[in-house]
């Protein structure tokens, strides 16, 4: 908003959102005024005057206080009239974060972001990518329903997302990929047969979905990344493990874009040559 306006201007958009301040809130101008100590004689002129009066700073501040809103959206100085502490509670966000696959709150904010491009690292490999027999291996120590109940609605939910109109660009580290191939470290005691499997079937979802779906690796010791996800131009989503991370406002979500897009600039195997490496990790399995 242009704040370059005179001060006759000014009082009257102050006493036009102090109005509807009070009526969003159901709040009467005696009730107001006894919430900022002042007559309600002494608001009724603030508000009715005709004259260029504004509040001085302390009954300013009272009044934003008590009606719930920001002092800059009463003199004007803002279209938002959430104050401060509720546009950062806005922007970001830490939710809870089941050790489940596709959680509701994922769920909802693939739905939120359909249509626009999301960009992923993840903490393993991809749930979306995941076979039936690799979601009961990961998850079903954790599942609380039964874990054929559970696997059953996870399939659904990535049936949409791989048919939700996203385009999905993945990125994930160079040696997540060969301790998964080689079993080894978190995937240690994952039966070879389950493991070709995976491979094969992630090549078929990259051959069936390219370009739309996009795979590359990069190497951590170049460039390490947490687990994020960045939905579009709306919400980027750090992993915690316990709990998610969720940034709102533009700048945040620009900057881990721009990680995201850096991590893909210096994969060390690109889109294209995800197939042939996955090729060669099902050749090097015996």
């Amino acid at each position: 908003m242009d704040t370059m306006i005179d001060k006759r201007t000014r009082a009257t958009l102050f006493r036009a959102r102090v109005g509807e301040a009070l009526a969003e809130a159901g709040m009467s101008q005696s009730a107001l005024a006894r919430a900022v100590g002042v007559s309600r004689s002494t608001l009724s002129q603030l508000l009715r005057s005709e004259a260029p009066r504004l509040p001085g700073a302390q009954l300013l501040g009272d009044l934003a206080g008590a009606l719930g809103v920001s002092a800059d959206w009463l003199l004007g100085l803002s279209d938002r009239p959430e104050r401060a502490a509720q546009l950062a509670r806005a922007a970001l966000s830490i939710t809870q974060a089941e050790r489940a696959l596709i959680d509701d709150q994922i769920f909802a904010w693939h739905r939120e972001a359909a249509g626009y491009k999301i960009r992923h690292v993840p903490a393993t490999l991809p749930d979306m990518l995941k076979t039936p027999e690799m979601l009961h291996w990961e998850y079903a120590p954790h599942l609380g329903k039964t874990t054929a109940q559970a696997i059953g609605a996870a399939q659904d939910r990535l049936d949409w997302m791989r048919g939700s109109g996203s385009d999905y660009e993945i990125a994930m580290p160079l040696d997540e990929m060969q301790a998964f191939a080689s079993g080894t470290g978190y995937y240690a005691g994952l039966p070879e047969a389950l493991r070709r499997e995976q491979l094969g079937w992630m090549a078929e979802l990259h051959r069936q979905f390219y370009p739309q779906l996009r795979i590359c690796l990069f190497d951590q010791r170049r460039m390490f990344s947490a687990p994020v996800t960045v939905f579009g131009p709306l919400l980027a989503v750090l992993y915690l493990g316990s709990s998610y991370l969720a940034f709102r406002d533009r700048e945040r979500v620009q900057a881990i874009t721009g990680h995201f897009d850096g991590l893909v600039r210096a994969a060390s195997v690109g889109e294209r040559e995800w197939p042939e490496h996955i090729a060669g990790l099902l050749r090097g399995m015996g």
